[in-house]
């Protein structure tokens, strides 16, 4: 099962569990993260923030990333939701979920996704702050982070 949302409205992270494992017996293992917005980058303060993307372009890249993820690991599921819009510190932005058989596949997979996502996904990030806004290009220690998967054959399934 593969969901992929890009939304404005908040999302509740019990029921994007929920609706990941359903009933799903297999299900041994259910890794999840949240990305929250900061109210603070780099030492400045950020009062707020616009998160733009390009629809069915976005989509398409998140399913893309999913599909490399599923190639790689035994999975049950992968939910991906994403907003966009006007965000304020402490907002959820990101649910990464991740159902398998056995939690190492499922760590591996979320982790592979959150990277993935921040720098190879096509969304824009505006800040405002106290000196007036300010375009946010992704980070030298996310870029690091991503290219650990760069071996697609490391991590391959069995």
């Amino acid at each position: 099962m593969r969901s992929i949302l890009i939304q404005t409205e908040p999302f509740d992270i019990a029921r994007e569990q929920a609706a990941l494992y359903g009933e799903n017996p297999r299900v041994g293992a259910l890794v999840t993260f949240v990305g929250l917005m900061r109210d603070l980058n780099e030492g400045i303060a950020v009062a707020r923030m616009r998160l733009e993307h390009y629809p069915g372009m976005t989509e398409k890249a998140l399913g893309a990333i999913a599909d490399e993820a599923a190639a790689r690991w035994a999975l049950e599921g992968i939910r991906l939701v994403h907003r966009v819009g006007i965000l304020d510190p402490c907002d959820p932005i990101v649910f990464v979920g991740v159902t398998s058989q056995h939690r190492g596949d499922a760590f591996r997979t979320c982790e592979f996704l959150i990277d993935s996502l921040k720098t190879r996904a096509p969304f824009w990030k505006k800040e405002s702050t106290a000196a007036g806004e300010r375009w946010v290009d992704a980070r030298e220690a996310d870029k690091a982070a991503a290219g650990r998967w760069a071996d697609p054959g490391a991590n391959r399934k069995c």
